[in-house]
């Protein structure tokens, strides 16, 4: 999927919310434990009751990854079942990967080329050359860790290194990479005073902010500081719509959390 094509789904749904298919088995409906694929057929109920409604859907893989072969089989059905039936929807694959050379193009065809995502998460640790073999797949695109919601993200990303802070030298020159207009970033909603300096660097990326509902981050607040004329925001949720409820109308219940968040979003297009 193109920038573009992303930015006409956003105008279309007046909407742009991303939905993360965390999948915990202790939090799920018990009724589906039942099943041959539990994940599979959770995703599949809060995708079908949610697709209009969003634009992008982002599975954590860990969730996956945690429950062996069968969670693997489990994401890549449900990237496979969003493909087919929405193809238009956004898909992030939230590995947060990042090695050098040959190894991060194999992680990269994993999730570009096997799995069909449109886009990654990456770190950026180990520099351009862990970053780069990502961004050479066309109409793919990389999602940068740049400034994240946890309280560790203090550690390092905000430290003054010869006069700015890291996280600002990480995205400064993230610029410079091959294919760079492939990249976008992950900001953390918890952080949203910091929209203001990122926006002076990357004006125009699109920005992916978790940590809006659960974590405490005000979609008020980030669109304020960190909207631009593109819109160049992905607000992610999680388990505010996920786990709206563990019983059988689990699925109508994360659509109405996620038409409260539609809503809003659609009158922040409105008067912005």
């Amino acid at each position: 999927m193109t920038t573009q094509q992303l930015i006409e789904q956003i105008q279309l749904k007046k909407s742009f919310l991303c939905i993360g298919l965390d999948v915990d088995l202790t939090k799920i409906p018990h009724f589906l434990l039942e099943l041959e694929d539990p994940i599979f057929e959770f995703n599949k109920a809060i995708i079908d009751a949610t697709h209009d409604l969003c634009v992008s859907y982002k599975p954590n893989t860990a969730f996956y990854e945690a429950y062996g072969i069968k969670g693997w089989q489990s994401l890549q059905k449900t990237i496979n079942y969003i493909n087919k039936n929405y193809p238009d929807i956004f898909t992030i694959a939230d590995a947060k990967r990042g090695d050098i050379g040959n190894t991060s193009t194999m992680y990269a065809k994993a999730f570009f080329e096997d799995l069909n995502f449109d886009s990654v998460t990456v770190a950026p640790y180990m520099g351009k050359d862990s970053v780069e073999p990502f961004l050479a797949f066309e109409n793919k695109h990389t999602i940068m860790l740049a400034l994240t919601s946890n309280e560790g993200a203090f550690d390092f990303q905000t430290k003054n290194c010869e006069g700015t802070e890291l996280y600002k030298t990480v995205i400064e020159t993230s610029k410079s990479w091959k294919n760079a207009d492939n990249l976008m970033y992950v900001v953390g909603a918890t952080k949203a005073e910091y929209f203001t300096e990122i926006r002076k660097i990357i004006p125009n990326s699109f920005l992916l902010v978790p940590g809006v509902g659960a974590q405490g981050g005000s979609l008020q607040e980030v669109c304020k500081y960190g909207m631009s004329e593109n819109i160049g925001l992905l607000i992610n949720s999680s388990r505010a719509i996920i786990y709206a409820s563990n019983r059988n109308d689990f699925a109508q219940k994360a659509r109405e959390e996620a038409l409260k968040m539609q809503i809003e979003m659609e009158d922040i297009l409105k008067n912005r």
